[in-house]
């Protein structure tokens, strides 16, 4: 795998770290000043499903690693792209409806990985 391919996947992975971070260790605290939308109040109320998507976020995370982890380069490219694909679906609907921002958070990225593996 090129190395631009893995520094966008390494990249897309460590955002996805920080997600689950911020969802399920510092949702009542750091994540009110980056998830500015969210009306305060509705922090804690809200602690359980926001560890339960900052999981899934993780899940990401761990399975764009593992592909760069993989010595077979066909089955390597194949769990990436698996996974960059999960990441901008997700994008997509998060920005459906959630927020547009989400789609350049997530989805570009993801995008630009899957061209990466594809192209280059």
């Amino acid at each position: 795998m090129p190395i631009l391919t893995k520094i966008i996947l390494v990249v897309i992975a460590l955002l996805h770290a920080y997600i689950l971070w911020l969802e399920m260790f510092a949702w009542t605290t750091r994540a009110k000043k980056v998830f500015k939308t969210i009306p305060e109040e509705l922090f804690e109320k809200t602690k359980v499903l926001a560890a339960n998507q900052g999981l899934y976020n993780g899940f990401l995370a761990a399975g764009l690693l593992w592909s760069l982890a993989i010595s077979d380069p066909i089955w390597s490219k194949n769990v990436a792209l698996f996974f960059l694909i999960c990441v901008f679906v997700a994008g997509i609907y998060g920005a459906a409806t959630a927020s547009k921002r989400i789609f350049y958070v997530q989805s570009v990225p993801a995008i630009l990985g899957i061209l990466s593996i594809i192209l280059i």
